[in-house]
């Protein structure tokens, strides 16, 4: 696709923001629009690497003058679909952290990673409520919800978040609170970028205090018993505890720990924010349920708490999805077993029970968008974008939605959705009513539709 916007259009934006602006000839674009999925490959027309919210909205004006689309990348994690034409908005130059260690709260730049966070938190006794690997965008990750390690006990990421800086789409600044604009903050929580593009946010810090936790491996023969037993245990489990359970065919590459290596396996991941004695007593089941090739479980500092999930921290080339599920019972063991168990011939990488619950539950006093609160487990699979694997996952990923729809509530969660498609699709993330409110607020903050690349929707018509 040709650009639609000529030179002078170019150079007047780059005289306009401090920061550097690309188009697909010049060099440095491609590492620009790069996404940390190699399998998406963004196309837009322009770019802009802006250094500060001045920059966000002085390209976002100038966007809107010329009714160009306008998309939003830091880490390119949750890029699942191409960005194609308009300008995109690169915020990964965007650093400001600042720490306040006697309110145990934080202020982010839009680039921040978690990492950053975890490293200046870590020494001061404090911790964030990342996810499972700390690599992804703190603004991105809270604003899809945020679904932490430790969330069975603190909740969603965007349940404590205490100020959001905005840039709608007209360029306008300004800072969202619960007591300033209510209505407005509760749809940025977990209302991903509908309604404009965020750059700084404050949000809660937490004690860290003791921390037991990290994974079980177990040959993959035995994923009956594994899954039975997760199953029972699951349910007994206190909101201390943050577990999940995956099916891993394993590559044979050498970034796979040798007894692991071109297996299948079950991979049990456990986190609990307490003693070492508890933590080995609630475990003890599953340590007994059947044989284990690896077990990594132990007071973990916690700056190795990506060790827990082992997610890729180099890109990938991968497909996702991802949906709800109301229960785990015997019937849908057996679902599963079917779909994903020994001598299943799959392309998916990972396939993730994670359990929710908890805190998870609990909406926040001033509501927010988040969909899963009622949910019991989230499924999640990956496959990688690869022959022979990229034209089977599709279809698999259909196949399994529709093997497990008995089991499932019909929503997914916003950041695990993986490719979307169509607006009924991408609306399955929220409930119908945060539906309604986030479409209705989109006709009064974007009523052009320039933010419409991502996991969005679409105005209401009036």
């Amino acid at each position: 696709m040709l650009p639609l916007i000529d030179a002078q259009e170019i150079s007047a934006l780059r005289y306009s923001v401090r920061g550097p602006v690309f188009t697909p000839a010049d060099p440095g674009f491609d590492a620009e629009v790069a996404a940390f999925n190699l399998s998406t490959r963004h196309t837009p027309d322009v770019v802009v690497g802006a250094l500060d919210a001045d920059d966000v909205a002085v390209a976002v004006a100038w966007a809107a003058q010329r009714s160009l689309s306008i998309s939003v990348q830091a880490t390119g994690h949750g890029a699942t679909n191409a960005i194609q034409g308009g300008l995109l908005i690169s915020t990964r130059r965007m650093q400001e952290l600042e720490i306040d260690p006697l309110e145990m709260t934080v202020r982010v730049g839009a680039g921040v990673q978690w990492k950053a966070v975890v490293d200046a938190a870590g020494p001061l006794g404090l911790m964030g409520l990342h996810g499972s690997t700390t690599d992804v965008g703190v603004v991105g990750y809270t604003l899809g919800g945020g679904l932490p390690v430790m969330g069975r006990k603190y909740g969603f990421a965007s349940d404590h978040v205490i100020a959001f800086e905005l840039v709608t789409a007209d360029g306008t600044q300004q800072r969202v609170t619960a007591g300033g604009d209510p209505r407005l903050f509760s749809l940025l929580r977990g209302g991903k970028g509908n309604l404009g593009i965020v750059t700084a946010m404050e949000f809660k810090l937490f004690l860290l205090g003791e921390f037991y936790a990290g994974g079980i491996y177990y040959p993959g023969g035995h994923a009956r018993d594994v899954l039975t037993a997760f199953k029972a245990w699951a349910q007994s489990l206190p909101a201390e505890v943050s577990a999940s359970l995956a099916f891993l065919r394993l590559p044979d590459l050498e970034m796979v720990p040798e007894p692991l290596r071109g297996q299948f396996v079950m991979h049990l991941r456990f986190a609990h924010q307490g003693t070492e004695f508890e933590g080995a007593e609630l475990l003890r089941p599953m340590r007994e349920c059947a044989p284990i090739a690896m077990d990594s479980v132990r007071p973990l500092p916690y700056s190795e708490v990506d060790s827990i999930h082992q997610d890729p921290d180099q890109p990938v080339p991968v497909r996702e999805g991802g949906f709800m599920m109301e229960r785990l019972d015997d019937d849908a063991v057996e679902a599963l077993l079917e779909l994903l168990g020994p001598g299943v011939e799959s392309p998916l990488l990972l396939a993730e029970l994670r359990l929710m619950g908890g805190e998870l539950s609990t909406r926040p006093a001033g509501g927010d968008c988040i969909g899963p609160r009622d949910a019991a487990f989230s499924f999640f699979g990956a496959g990688l974008a690869v022959p022979p694997f990229a034209e089977a996952l599709p279809g698999e990923f259909a196949r399994i939605r529709e093997a497990l729809a008995p089991f499932s509530t019909g929503g997914s969660f916003v950041n695990l959705h993986g490719h979307f498609g169509d607006a009924a699709d991408r609306a399955r993330a929220w409930t119908p009513e945060a539906y309604d409110r986030l479409v209705e607020a989109k006709a009064s903050l974007d009523p052009q539709n320039l933010f419409r690349h991502g996991h969005v929707v679409e105005p209401a018509v009036v």
